[in-house]
């Protein structure tokens, strides 16, 4: 009997293991093609697709707009149907949206690509992915559940960043410097359609083999409208905090996209280069994302957010300096890496602490979507702000003026964070 024990437990610690890598592939894959690409390889996305910084931020600003409405009612979603379906169906359509974008269309189609794209990861995708993290942390676990689904998510981008390097490279002529317009796009158009490919085979994946026995998912669905959700979740005051919170941490996400371009105009990297040094921003993110998670569940993940939150603005006041110029590399790789510790180990958290915070486990995804509708409005704003700082002032000084933009959401997100670390306290005590 106790052997038969022993092996039904590693059975489902096996299940278990398999589930997380599912989320880890299915988080990231997603996110390839509208956000991974353009952040490893910015200064090339805007050479191949002719675009300045103010239109690229324009296509973020579209899909934020979309994801705006997707986050809310994306959420209730969330709450009433199988996570496995709507995962497998966000990650299918999103890699159609790839096989338009490797025909390097106009602006005006880049637009209605990242539109769609607001759609079909957003909606179908976001507060399932949550929700199904959330249940797999069960209630002491919550760090190490987003710790690792972050850290994974962020190995998964710099593994496949790497090999889009790699891809591109190769492809490209030896000089890098001398290739012309329809060369860059040929060896960038691989790249693309591996990133279209990985969309489809994690999205197969997921529907064949991700859990989605009736068994986990019945406890976990609100029986109640949603209406009745979303105004259970407008009371409870941490809700609000968090909001804040994610909000000034992602535009702390947002703005990590700046550092391939910044190695390009300010450091003066060849086109690789830039794009290797995106790569490694990326692998800063699962040593963070696990080792926060892991330190979360032995204290408060208030706590860390708050820390992560002072990180970030040490970071972003050493760019801001512009003492961070060409030949100084040691000191750029050094504060781009406390500028990213900062701004992951927040990003790991803020749906980790939705336990700290009271927020009931059947209500997640509403909760989650509604926190989401305002946490992540820099998707429309940041991205066309970036692009106007850039193409006016270009070099090191709107670099200077982005990370000053940074430093000032730091220092909210870190007020927001302390007000809501007090509150979990008081709840909890």
């Amino acid at each position: 009997m106790e052997d038969q024990n022993s092996s039904m437990h590693a059975k489902k610690s096996n299940a278990s293991i398999a589930q997380i890598i599912l989320l880890i592939l299915a988080g990231e894959s997603v996110f390839i093609l509208p956000f991974v690409l353009p952040r490893i390889f910015r200064p090339t996305y805007l050479d191949v697709f002719e675009l300045t910084n103010f239109e690229l931020g324009s296509c973020f600003s579209i899909y934020g707009t979309v994801a705006l409405l997707s986050y809310l009612y994306g959420g209730a979603i969330a709450d009433k149907f199988s996570p496995r379906k709507l995962i497998a169906g966000s990650l299918l359509l999103t890699a159609l949206g790839g096989l338009v974008m490797s025909t390097f269309p106009s602006v005006s189609t880049l637009h209605v690509i990242y539109g769609y794209w607001g759609f079909t990861t957003i909606f179908l995708f976001w507060g399932a992915m949550i929700k199904a993290t959330r249940v797999w942390g069960g209630t002491t676990k919550q760090g190490s559940a987003f710790g690792f689904l972050e850290g994974g998510r962020g190995f998964v981008a710099a593994t496949i960043g790497a090999i889009g390097v790699y891809i591109f490279s190769v492809i490209l002529p030896s000089n890098v410097a001398t290739a012309i317009l329809v060369e860059r796009q040929d060896a960038f158009r691989y790249v693309i359609l591996f990133a279209t490919a990985l969309a489809f085979f994690v999205g197969g994946l997921v529907f064949f083999f991700m859990d989605n026995s009736k068994k986990i998912d019945t406890p976990i669905i609100s029986s109640e409208s949603s209406l009745a959700n979303i105004k259970k979740v407008l009371k409870i005051p941490s809700v609000w905090w968090l909001m804040l919170i994610v909000l000034s941490a992602y535009v702390g996400y947002k703005l990590t996209d700046i550092f391939s371009l910044y190695a390009s105009e300010v450091m003066l990297f060849d086109e690789v280069k830039a794009a290797q040094v995106g790569t490694f921003q990326l692998y800063i993110r699962p040593i963070v994302c696990v080792a926060i998670g892991l330190l979360a569940d032995k204290s408060r993940g208030s706590l860390w957010i708050m820390i992560g939150f002072v990180v970030m603005l040490s970071g972003a006041l050493i760019f801001a300096s512009g003492q961070v110029q060409s030949g100084l590399n040691f000191l750029f790789f050094l504060s781009l890496v406390i500028t990213a510790t900062g701004t992951y180990a927040i990003r790991t958290l803020y749906f980790a602490v939705l336990q700290e915070g009271k927020i009931p486990l059947a209500v997640t995804g509403t909760a989650v979507g509604l926190i989401s509708v305002v946490g992540y409005t820099p998707d429309i704003f940041v991205g066309p702000i970036m692009g106007y700082l850039l193409d006016r002032s270009p070099g090191i000084v709107g670099h200077q003026e982005v990370f000053m933009l940074l430093a000032l959401f730091a220092a909210l997100g870190l007020i927001a964070s302390i007000q809501f670390s007090r509150l979990s306290v008081l709840k909890n005590s």
